[in-house]
C-alpha cells in the first residue's frame, strides 16, 4: 500500500511535560485508523500536528506529495460574519476555488475565460455542488443556510465544519472526536459513509460501535509507546488484553530471577570478582523488567451508595412545552427499584428538559412528580464543570470530603479515589487550568460519584471522556447499588447500561421500550420493514383498482394538482444516475467474487461492500418509487 502519513520518532513537550516522546506509525491507503488513548495523553495535539497547525519538538511528519487533508477540530471555529453556507466554501477545494472564479468572471466585464470555466465547471459538476452541501447539511441538522455562523451553538458549528470536511473530499480525513454533538440517527449516517469510504481515515473518538465499524487498524498510545492492532476494536480488546496478561507473566518471571540475581549482587565483591561482568550487566536489565508496573485499568470499583427506598419517583401528568415546542404531553411513568433508564431521541426533543423536571430544577407547566424520601440524585450534566483553574486537582476532591466510604468498614484516602479515575500522585498537584477537556470531565465524574448517590442521571456522560475512562464507569454503574437514568449518543455505552429505554421522539411523545439500544433498533428496524411492506402492498392494490383510499370527491385542489418540484425533479435525475452505477458496481463485485481469482484480502474487501451497496440500492430505489408516485 502506498503510505499517506509516516511519523516518525514525533516528540512533543508543553512545558516540562512530554505528551509523547519518539512515536513512530504510518497511515497508508485506504487505511482506517482508530487511536485510543487516555485523556491528557496529547491525542488532539497529534492530530493537530498531522494537519500541520500545531509544532513539535523532533521528529518527522511525512505527508504524500499533493495530498489534500481535511481535519476536523475538536472545537471549530469560523469568522462571525460568515453565513452556514459561506462557511461551507471557506476551506476551498477545487471545486469551491472553480466556483469563485466563475462568479468573479461573471462579475466582470466582458466575461473574460467563461468558456473554459464553463467546461470546467461541467466535468467537475459543480453546478451541483451546492446542492451535495444542502443535502450534507441537511442530514446533520442544519435546515437554516443563511443563519449567521454567529447565532450557532457549539455543536452546530462542529456540525458545519463536517459537513465542509465531507464535501471538500480531501484525500485523508483526520477527525477528532467527530460523533460528539451528533444524535443517534446522524452518528449512523455518519457511519455508513465512513466505513463505505475509500479515503485514509485517522481518526480519536469515544464511541466504540463507531471505531469497531469504521477501523481496521487501532493504534493505541500507552506511556509513549505505540502498539499497532491490525483489526477492529473488537478484535484491539482481545489482543490488548493478551498483551497485558503477557507482560504481566513476563514480570512475574523476572521478579522470581531477581530475587536471585539480587542476592549474588549483594555477595562481598571478592565473591564474585571473578565472575563475568556481563552477569551484571544482565542484572540491571532483569530488573527494569522486574520493576516495571502494569496499570490495572480495569479495577473495579465499588462505593458505598446510600439506602434507598422502594419508592423512586411517580410522574403524574406531565406537561410541558416552549411555544408550539412540546416536550411532555400528559407523561405517566411509575421508576422501579434499581432500574437502569436509557432516554434516547433526536436533539431537542426534551431529553435534558426531562432530567431537569425530575430534580426540580425546571418546573411542569401540568402534573406534578411524587418522589421517594430517600431518593439522593447525583447528576451530571454538561454545564456543570465550575472549577476554579487556580484549584490543584486534589483540592477540588478534598473540599468534598478527605475519604470515601466505599462501605463494609472499606475506605479511601482522596488521593487514592482520584488514582481510580486515572489520575496518578503527580498529576493530583496540577492545576485544574492545566488540564485537557476530557481530564475536567474525568475530575466532574469523581465529585459526582463520591457523594455516595443512590440515583444517577447522567447527561451525556461520554462526551470528551476517553475511552480507558468509560470502561471504568461502566463497571462502576454495573456495580451500582440504585438507580440510574442516562442520555447519551454512545450506543455501545448504553447498550452496557441501560434495561430499559425511553424513546423521545419530538412534540411529547415518547415511547415506552423495555430493552437496550441494540434490541430497540433490531426491533425497530423490523417494525419499519413491516409497515413500510404494508404501504406498498396498500399502494399496489390501490393502484390496481385504479383508485385511492381517498373517494375523489373528498380529494382537495392541492392533493390533485401536485407535481415534483424543481428540486424534486434534480433529485430524481440524481437518483437514476447514482442507481444506474450502484447497479454496475453490484454486478462487477459478484463477477469478481465468483471468478476465483481473488486473494484473501481482496474477498474480504468486496465481501464488506456487497451489502452495502445493495442497502444504498435498496435506500434510493425506495426513493425514486416515491418520486415517481407523485410524478405519475
Amino acid at each position: 500500500m502506498t503510505p499517506h502519513l509516516e511519523v516518525i520518532g514525533l516528540t512533543k513537550r508543553i512545558g516540562d511535560r512530554v505528551l509523547f516522546g519518539n512515536i513512530s506509525f504510518t497511515v497508508n491507503e485506504r487505511e482506517h485508523i482508530g487511536l485510543i488513548a487516555k485523556n491528557g495523553t496529547g491525542k488532539s495535539t497529534l492530530l493537530s500536528i498531522i494537519a500541520g497547525i500545531e509544532g513539535y519538538d523532533s521528529g518527522d511528519i511525512i505527508l504524500k506529495k499533493d495530498l489534500r487533508v481535511g481535519y476536523l477540530e475538536q472545537s471549530p471555529s469560523y469568522p462571525s460574519e460568515l453565513t452556514v453556507m459561506e462557511a461551507c466554501f471557506w476551506h476551498g477545494n477545487e471545486v469551491t476555488n472553480l466556483i469563485r472564479q466563475y462568479e468573479q468572471c461573471m462579475q466582470t466585464e466582458g466575461h473574460p475565460g467563461l468558456d473554459r470555466l464553463l467546461t470546467e465547471m461541467d466535468h467537475l459538476k459543480a453546478w451541483e455542488y451546492e446542492q451535495r452541501i444542502k443535502q450534507v447539511l441537511s442530514r446533520l441538522k442544519i435546515n437554516h443556510f443563511d443563519q449567521p455562523i454567529s447565532e450557532l451553538s457549539g455543536g452546530q458549528i462542529k456540525r458545519v465544519a463536517l459537513a465542509n470536511i465531507l464535501i471538500t473530499e480531501p484525500d485523508m480525513l483526520v477527525l477528532d472526536e467527530p460523533t460528539n454533538h451528533l444524535d443517534i440517527e446522524m452518528i449512523e449516517w455518519l457511519e455508513k459513509q465512513l466505513s463505505a469510504s475509500t479515503k485514509s481515515i485517522f481518526m480519536v473518538t469515544h464511541d466504540r460501535y463507531f471505531l469497531d465499524h469504521i477501523c481496521s487498524t487501532i493504534i493505541e498510545m500507552d506511556n509513549s509507546t505505540i502498539y499497532t492492532y491490525r483489526g477492529n476494536y473488537a478484535y484491539y480488546l482481545e489482543k490488548r488484553q493478551e498483551r497485558i496478561d503477557n507482560l504481566t507473566q513476563e514480570i512475574a518471571r523476572a521478579n522470581n530471577l531477581y530475587r536471585t540475581e539480587l542476592e549474588w549482587m549483594r555477595r562481598m565483591p571478592q565473591a564474585r570478582g571473578h565472575k563475568a561482568k556481563y552477569r551484571e550487566d544482565a542484572f540491571y536489565e532483569l530488573e527494569k523488567v522486574a520493576k516495571q508496573r502494569v496499570e490495572d485499568k480495569a479495577v473495579r470499583l465499588q462505593m458505598q451508595s446510600t439506602y434507598i427506598g422502594s419508592k423512586i419517583f411517580k410522574a403524574a401528568n406531565i406537561s410541558k412545552a416552549y411555544g408550539e415546542t412540546v416536550i411532555l404531553k400528559d407523561f405517566n411513568y411509575t421508576f422501579s427499584r434499581y432500574e437502569k433508564m436509557g432516554l434516547i431521541g433526536n436533539n431537542g426533543t426534551g431529553k435534558s428538559t426531562f432530567i431537569k423536571l425530575l430534580q426540580g430544577l425546571e418546573q411542569p407547566d401540568k402534573g406534578h412528580f411524587d418522589i421517594g424520601e430517600t431518593v439522593r440524585f447525583g447528576y451530571y450534566s454538561q454545564e456543570g464543570m465550575n472549577f476554579d483553574p487556580r484549584d490543584k486537582v486534589i483540592d477540588i476532591v478534598r473540599k468534598i470530603a478527605e475519604y470515601i466510604d466505599l462501605g463494609g468498614g472499606k475506605h479511601l484516602t482522596a488521593s487514592q479515589f482520584l488514582q481510580h479515575f486515572l489520575f496518578s500522585p503527580e498529576e493530583q498537584y496540577s492545576l485544574v487550568a492545566k488540564l485537557s477537556g476530557g481530564e475536567r470531565r474525568r475530575l466532574y465524574l469523581c465529585t459526582v460519584l463520591m457523594r455516595s448517590p443512590n440515583f444517577l442521571i447522567l447527561d451525556e456522560p461520554t462526551n470528551d471522556l476517553d475511552i480507558v475512562t468509560l470502561q471504568i464507569l461502566e463497571q462502576y454503574l454495573q456495580d451500582f447499588k440504585g438507580c440510574v437514568i442516562v442520555v447519551s449518543h454512545d450506543r455501545y455505552f448504553m447498550d452496557k447500561i441501560v434495561d430499559h429505554l425511553l424513546v423521545f421522539k419530538g412534540q411529547g411523545e415518547i415511547q415506552d421500550f423495555p430493552g437496550n439500544y441494540t434490541q430497540y433498533r433490531e426491533w425497530k428496524t423490523e417494525h419499519d420493514r413491516r409497515e413500510a411492506e404494508k404501504a406498498k402492498e396498500q399502494k399496489e392494490s390501490e393502484r390496481r383498482k385504479g383508485t385511492t383510499t381517498k373517494p375523489l370527491e373528498q380529494r382537495n385542489d392541492k392533493e390533485r394538482k401536485r407535481k415534483l418540484t424543481f428540486k424534486e425533479r434534480r433529485e430524481m435525475e440524481s437518483l437514476e444516475s447514482d442507481i444506474e452505477a450502484l447497479e454496475a458496481e453490484k454486478k462487477d463485485i459478484e463477477s469478481k467474487l465468483s471468478s476465483g481469482r481473488l486473494s484473501v484480502e481482496e474477498i474480504t474487501d468486496l465481501s464488506r461492500r456487497l451489502p452495502k451497496v445493495n442497502d444504498e440500492l435498496d435506500e434510493k430505489s425506495m426513493r425514486w418509487l416515491e418520486l415517481s408516485e407523485i410524478e405519475g
